[in-house]
């Protein structure tokens, strides 16, 4: 049965939710599932924007075929050619021959490298700029090479003045029967996971994200429909500034982040002792991370959030905790970058992790690493505890000289 949604009259939603995949792009875990988003313009000409994941082809053909009633799709616009939005280009070539594709030369050829298809005479190439106009409606093209693969672009519609946004402003979690951002509580059920999702899958580009932000500023928006995650019809402001700050590496929150690799618990008991002596010099805003529970992008997700770090990590064979020292390679691979960090090393023979720690944050941009360090032989003692108390107070002051705790 078809499971359809009308966003204006003629755009329909015509996407799916998969509930079954484990993991996004085999790396990320979904507790809450992921939507693929495709939409259906229907005027004079019917263009069809972007497919969908192949686990969820059946649902979305349903639902084409219920919406086009008997009618062809002139045009498929493939805003981005990652699978689980172009996995179902060539079936719909075959399922409607006179289709044309339209795309960017750099999605042309990712086509031929996905698909056996004679694309040549099926194609439309589109630049900065360029419009199809399908009677009513009429979509104009803007690049967004890198948010997050090289081809991508995204479309403005200029009657409804939808911005159609490709993977960006996206989020892991699915759609529950409501599309639109104020039909659900956003903040309490998608805020998590559109931090998670920006963080990881699009975070390494911050400069590109903030030269689509612009192309964006310069639009009259009333959506935004991206490919993944709920569509923006309202405070559409509160969004964009999110986006703002996580591709500027800004902090969402002043706060401090433990993140801690322990591999028998006294690092993790140092870090609780550390938290403690936190509180009690008036930083109230603190979350401990186990860096070997916590998947990756959790922890990647915490640290675009937290303004301040702690990195806690145990000498692992005269390196860094195995764990720890995936995190680190993350950040630098993110481009994580404008954190404040104190390290906390811990060894039993050889205390090496805390150099090595540092190394990595030097491949960082303006990584602030505080002097006041604690190093641990094996666990924490007594006579540690004014140790403890400097880092603290040196955290204060970081967050106090950077707006507050």
């Amino acid at each position: 049965m078809q499971a359809t949604y009308e966003i204006t009259e003629n755009i329909i939603w015509v996407g799916a939710n998969d509930k079954k995949t484990p993991l996004f792009e085999n790396l990320f875990p979904l507790p809450n599932g992921v939507s693929y988003n495709s939409y259906l313009i229907k005027d004079e000409k019917i263009a069809l924007l972007d497919t969908v994941d192949a686990m969820v082809t059946e649902q979305f053909l349903e639902n084409i075929e219920f919406e086009l009633e008997g009618r062809a799709v002139d045009y498929l616009v493939i805003h981005h050619m990652e699978p689980d939005h172009g996995s179902n280009v060539k079936r719909l070539m075959e399922m409607f021959p006179k289709m044309v594709v339209v795309g960017t030369m750099k999605a042309k050829k990712m086509i031929k490298q996905f698909f056996t298809v004679e694309i040549e005479d099926r194609f439309l190439c589109v630049k900065e700029g360029d419009t199809l106009n399908l009677g009513t409606h009429t979509l104009t093209f803007y690049l967004a090479p890198m948010v997050h693969w090289p081809e991508v672009m995204v479309s403005y519609e200029e009657k409804t003045k939808i911005l159609f946004s490709a993977d960006a402003f996206g989020t892991f979690g699915t759609l529950d029967g409501c599309i639109f951002n104020d039909q659900v509580d956003f903040e309490k059920d998608y805020l998590a996971d559109a931090r998670r999702y920006y963080a990881n899958i699009v975070g390494k580009y911050g400069l590109q994200t903030q030269m689509l932000l612009k192309k964006a500023s310069k639009l009259d928006l009333k959506m935004i429909a991206s490919l993944h995650g709920p569509i923006w019809r309202s405070n559409l402001e509160w969004y964009l500034e999110k986006y703002n700050k996580w591709s500027l590496y800004e902090p969402e929150e002043k706060g401090v982040l433990i993140l801690c690799g322990s591999i028998y618990g006294h690092t993790l008991e140092a870090a609780n002792a550390l938290a403690v002596m936190m509180a009690k010099e008036g930083i109230t805003n603190i979350k401990i991370q186990d860096v070997a529970k916590t998947d990756c992008s959790e922890l990647i997700a915490d640290i675009f959030k937290y303004s301040h770090l702690v990195i806690a990590s145990a000498t692992y064979n005269n390196g860094i905790f195995p764990k720890m020292a995936d995190l680190l390679h993350d950040m630098i691979a993110l481009n994580v970058q404008n954190r404040t960090i104190a390290v906390i090393q811990n060894g039993t023979w050889a205390p090496a992790a805390g150099k090595l720690i540092k190394a990595a944050l030097c491949q960082m941009k303006n990584m602030n690493v505080l002097e006041e360090e604690l190093t641990i032989l094996s666990s924490l003692k007594q006579c540690q505890e004014e140790d403890l108390r400097k880092i603290a107070v040196a955290m204060k002051k970081a967050l106090e000289s950077e707006g507050g705790c």
